[in-house]
C-alpha cells in the first residue's frame, strides 16, 4: 500500500524497504520451518546468517559510527560495516526470541521499541537528513501497527502466539530500522550544532530502544555457558522469570517490562532530541525511582507480612506465657481450685506424689 501512496513512494526509491521486505520474507519462513520441526539451534542461526546477509547484500549496512568523545568523530566502516551489521541483526533477532516467554510481551517491547525509533527516524528528516518519510520511519510505522494489532489477541490470556516466525521477523525490522537510522549517516555533514543535536548520541539510541531485550540476552548466554550448556538451550532465569519469582503477577511482570521499556527507549529518545535538558533528566530519573519502587514492592510487601506474622506470633507467645505462669485460685488460696461439691480442694500434686 505504501508503494501506491504519493507520500509514501519516494521510500522506495532506494533498495532498503525492498531489503527488508526480502530478508523478512525469508526470516519467517525460517521461523515456520522451526515452529513446524524444531530445527536444531545451529542449522537456525546459520539461517538467521544468511537472511542478515541477504539483507546487507541488498542494501542495509552500518557505513559510518559517530564517537562523540576523544575527538574520533565519524568512522567510516567501509568493509567492515557487512559482518557488523550481520552481527548486530543476528544478535537482534535473538534477543526478540529470547524474551518471547510471557503473553504479550515481545509484541508490546517490540511495539514500543519500533515507535521510538520512529519517532528517531522521523525527527531526522525534520531536522535535514533524509526525508520524513524515510525507509526507517516507514518500517518502523508498519512494525509498530502490527505489533498494536496483534498484541490485544496475544495479551495474557492469549489466544494466538508468535512464534519463531513472527519473533525473528520482528528482530529482523528493528534491526534494519536501527542500521538505515543511525548507521548511514556522517553528523560531520551537517553545518549547524542544532541539526547535529539528534546524532549526539548515535550509538546510545538503538542500545537503549534494545536494551531490555539485549540485557536479557546477555545474561541467558552468560548464565548457560558458565553451566556448560548451549546459549540456546531454554530456561526459566530470563527477566520475566525473575519478576514472576519476585512475586509479580504474569500481566504485571508484562507491563513492568512495558515500563522499563518504554522508559529506555523515549527517555534516550527525548535525550538525543533535547540535548539533555535539565528537566528531560529530572523526569528520566524520577520514573527511575518509580520503576525500582515498582519491580521491589512484592519483596517490600512480603517483608511487611513476615514482620507482622512474627510480632502476632511473639504477642500469642507472651500471653500464653502470662496466663499459664498464674493459675486460678479460689478465697485467696493459693494452689486451690473448686471441687464439684463448690469447697476449695487442695490442687493435685503434679508428680503424682501424695500430699
Amino acid at each position: 500500500m505504501a508503494s501506491r501512496l504519493p507520500a509514501l513512494q519516494r521510500t522506495f526509491e532506494d533498495s532498503q524497504t525492498y531489503a527488508v521486505l526480502v530478508a523478512g520474507g525469508l526470516i519467517c519462513l525460517l521461523g515456520v520451518l522451526d515452529d513446524r520441526f524444531e530445527i536444531d539451534a545451529l542449522t537456525k542461526l546459520t539461517g538467521q546468517i544468511a537472511c542478515a546477509g541477504v539483507m546487507v547484500l541488498l542494501g542495509v549496512q552500518l557505513l559510518f559510527v559517530f564517537l562523540p568523545f576523544a575527538g574520533i568523530g565519524t568512522l567510516s566502516l567501509g568493509d567492515v560495516g557487512v559482518p557488523l551489521t550481520i552481527l548486530v541483526t543476528v544478535l537482534v533477532v535473538n534477543a526478540l526470541n529470547f524474551i518471547d516467554g510471557l503473553d504479550g510481551l515481545a509484541a508490546g517491547v517490540s511495539a514500543i521499541a519500533a515507535l521510538a525509533l520512529f519517532a528517531y527516524s522521523y525527527n531526522l528528516g525534520l531536522v535535514g537528513y533524509d526525508d520524513t518519510a524515510s525507509a526507517p520511519a516507514l518500517i518502523t510505522a508498519v512494525l509498530a501497527g502490527a505489533c498494536l494489532g496483534f498484541l490485544p489477541h496475544n495479551f495474557s490470556p492469549a489466544r494466538i502466539f508468535m512464534g519463531d516466525s513472527g519473533s525473528m521477523m520482528v528482530g529482523l525490522m528493528l534491526s534494519a530500522a536501527a542500521v538505515s537510522a543511525t548507521g548511514r549517516v556522517d553528523s560531520q555533514s551537517f553545518d549547524s550544532a542544532a541539526s547535529v543535536l539528534p546524532l549526539a548520541l548515535p550509538l546510545l539510541v538503538p542500545l537503549a530502544v534494545l536494551f531490555i531485550p539485549f540485557t536479557d540476552l546477555v545474561l541467558a548466554v552468560v548464565r548457560r555457558t558458565r553451566k556448560g550448556q548451549s546459549p540456546f538451550s531454554p530456561d526459566k532465569m530470563h527477566l520475566h522469570h525473575r519478576l514472576l519469582s519476585i512475586g509479580h503477577s504474569h500481566r504485571r511482570a508484562v507491563l513492568i517490562m512495558y515500563f522499563w521499556a518504554a522508559l529506555l527507549s523515549f527517555g534516550a529518545i527525548a535525550l538525543s532530541i533535547s540535548g539533555g535538558t535539565v528537566e528531560v533528566l529530572v523526569v528520566i530519573g524520577a520514573l527511575l525511582v518509580v520503576g525500582v519502587v515498582v519491580v521491589l514492592s512484592p519483596r517490600a510487601r512480603r517483608a511487611e507480612r513476615t514482620a507482622a506474622s512474627v510480632a502476632a506470633s511473639e504477642t500469642r507467645v507472651a500471653r500464653a506465657g502470662r496466663r499459664w505462669g498464674r493459675r486460678p485460685a479460689r478465697s485467696g488460696q493459693v494452689g486451690a481450685v473448686p471441687s464439684r461439691a463448690g469447697t476449695p480442694t487442695r490442687a493435685p500434686d503434679p508428680t503424682g506424689a501424695p500430699r
